[in-house]
């Protein structure tokens, strides 16, 4: 109530803060993921994958999104036929563990490494150090609808489906992800229903270059490249007219 000016990331903010204090600056992003000299292929052989096969990157941020995680434990023999697709699944710490002892339960194998032998199109690791490559690799992105990663998914042009996660102050996350569906820049599963829809739809949409090409075009357009200047710009303003 006190501030004198409210940066926001998305527009349809007026219904939340007052539109005279507001002003449409995009959420700062760390601008090395927009790292042109990594491609495709380099990006494939840092995670022993495929150049030429769809990759799906699964983020749940580095504590882990719980019902993510189980979808995908769930999921492995949806994974396990579809050896077409390649997966990078980042478990965060939390889960790690619990992860392992599930893949060593469905393939037999104790899992110790980011790899797995029985499911060669499957990386799982707590944490992923060089974003830039998963991104690079990655043709879909599941992740939570944080504003933060919502940011980078808008820089990078990459298709995603966001399950915001219900655990948030007044469901931010889920007005995040409509933000975006609303333009027709991000497909939304609900937290309650992700373990049974998440990994069909994210297979419908990998098998549809026509969907994943609107997605990639549509979530360009609400990139702020320069929103870090831009809220710097506002704050000096404020100083300017005390």
């Amino acid at each position: 109530k006190k501030a004198s000016r409210i940066c926001v990331a998305y527009e349809g903010m007026e219904r939340f803060f007052p539109v005279e204090r507001m002003v449409l600056t995009g959420n700062p992003v760390r601008q090395t993921l927009r790292n042109k000299s990594i491609n495709r292929e380099e990006s494939s052989v840092f995670f022993g994958f495929n150049p030429t096969k769809k990759t799906v990157l699964i983020l749940g941020g580095s504590l882990g999104a719980r019902t993510i995680n189980h979808t995908l434990m769930a999921g492995l023999p949806f994974i396990k036929a579809h050896p077409e697709i390649q997966f990078i699944w980042q478990t965060g710490k939390i889960y790690l563990n619990q992860v392992r002892e599930t893949l060593t339960a469905f393939t037999g194998e104790a899992i110790r490494t980011v790899r797995v032998n029985s499911l060669p199109n499957l990386y799982v690791t707590d944490f992923i150090k060089h974003m830039d490559y998963a991104y690079a690799l990655a043709d879909l992105v599941i992740s939570r609808a944080g504003a933060g990663s919502i940011s980078e998914l808008c820089l990078l042009g990459k298709p995603c489906i966001l399950v915001p996660s219900p655990n948030v102050a007044e469901d931010h996350q889920t007005k995040n992800a409509l933000a975006l569906v609303r333009k027709h820049a991000a497909l939304y599963v609900k937290d309650t229903e992700a373990q049974e829809r998440l990994l069909n739809i994210a297979l419908e949409t990998l098998t549809d270059d026509t969907k994943l090409a609107e997605l990639r075009k549509n979530i360009s357009l609400l990139a702020r490249p320069n929103a870090a200047h831009d809220i710097a710009s506002e704050v000096l303003k404020l100083i300017d007219n005390r």
